[in-house]
């Protein structure tokens, strides 16, 4: 049986500098002068010659507080700035340069689920071991679960009802962000559908999640009729069109960034009045493919990595992805989806031009993707086989 294989820093890892006795003693200060000098170069140049796709791999390696300020410089308001988004970016501002810590930093997993989770004994697998670095929460839309692991007994939270490609979407979203925030121990939170499994072991999740300060958030452009063809100008001032985006909605994202959707009003009030199906000449936007990319493009698009951890196949040009049955889960497939080290979108237009970008990870090019969907539940028992015998790596 192989085990498991997760990686993470290791102190042998790090490279060692040892003082030599027969050094002379006025050498020493020359060396660290010349490696604060290079530091110092190195960080001038990131901000006064940036290449405009490698600005984020360089802010995931810098720190979103510095992307923010990165940012502030170049975006110098081309209006007069209103009262409310005044009010939102001394907000936001605020949160982000204010420092989160914990001593036992934990990952909250946000279940979206319309009633029982097919997968609960997969999810199991995954935590067991690792009690003190998770914490879990389940909205369940339509019927009340009924859990088979004790790590998710008692984890619902009070739900409502979910419409597909409404608002209720999101409200759902931010009611699971509300309740995961109660809990200051926990630092990254990530949203999961019930057809969601994870691909990797947990220490290569939390490993995946924690280390960087980045929030995993999915977000491009598409000037197709399902992109930009969606916005209206109601959403004028705050909302351009230049700033509508378009992303996947299963996110992963850190406690700034998860206060900082909580405490806005002004940007979900544009979407949650604008941005709905049925809207004016036949356009049907959906808030949860829309809101939370263009919120953050607009405040802080130096602090996500503009692709989604979740992964799914939309090869079958359909208006829903792939579906894997349970003939379809076999170890192969499992291994060519992580290996995967790009992030692929597509646009709706005539063009239908296809966007590849690495997926860096503190600035090393990584495979993209922690978990999958969409799994019917029918391959339960295949993928409990696999991950009991060797974790997805």
């Amino acid at each position: 049986m192989k085990t498991p294989r997760a990686w993470h820093v290791r102190l042998r890892e790090l490279p060692m500098m040892y003082g030599s006795r027969q050094r002379p003693p006025l050498k020493r200060p020359v060396w660290i002068i010349a490696l604060v000098s290079m530091v110092c170069m190195f960080l001038i140049a990131t901000y006064v010659y940036p290449i405009r796709h490698s600005a984020v791999a360089a802010c995931n390696f810098l720190s979103s507080r510095g992307c923010s300020n990165y940012v502030d410089i170049l975006s110098t308001p081309s209006r007069a700035l209103t009262d409310d988004e005044i009010y939102s970016k001394v907000v936001i501002k605020e949160v982000l340069k204010s420092p989160l810590q914990s001593k036992n930093p934990k990952i909250a997993f946000l279940f979206l689920t319309p009633g029982t989770l097919p997968f609960e004994r997969l999810w199991h697998k995954f935590f067991e071991g690792h009690e003190d670095r998770f914490s879990v929460y389940v909205h369940a839309s339509r019927e009340k679960p009924w859990h088979v692991s004790p790590y998710f007994i008692g984890r619902d939270i009070r739900s409502d009802k979910v419409v597909w490609g409404k608002i209720s979407m999101v409200d759902a979203e931010r009611r699971l962000l509300a309740n995961a925030l109660r809990d200051p121990d926990n630092q990254h939170f990530v949203l999961l559908s019930d057809s969601c499994v994870p691909l990797h072991d947990f220490d290569y999740v939390y490993n995946y999640l924690m280390f960087p300060n980045v929030s995993f958030i999915d977000c491009f452009t598409d000037p197709g009729p399902l992109g930009n063809g969606r916005y209206s100008d109601n959403m004028l001032p705050e909302v351009e069109i230049k700033h509508f985006r378009k992303g996947s909605q299963w996110f992963t994202m850190k406690r700034q960034h998860a206060i900082i959707v909580m405490a806005d009003s002004l940007y979900y009030t544009k979407f949650r009045l604008y941005c709905k199906p049925g809207m004016e000449h036949g356009k049907n936007c959906y808030a949860d493919e829309h809101y939370l990319p263009t919120y953050f493009h607009i405040i802080d698009p130096g602090g996500i990595a503009n692709w989604s951890v979740t992964h799914v196949d939309w090869s079958e040009g359909k208006w829903h992805p792939k579906s894997y049955r349970a003939q379809d889960v076999i170890y192969e497939l499992l291994q060519k989806i992580t290996s995967i080290d790009e992030s692929l979108h597509v646009t709706s237009d005539e063009k239908k031009t296809v966007m590849l970008y690495p997926c860096m990870w503190n600035g090393q090019r990584r495979p993209c993707y922690l978990f999958a969907r969409k799994f019917y539940p029918e391959t339960l028992d295949r993928l409990l086989h696999i991950f009991s015998n060797y974790t997805m790596v």
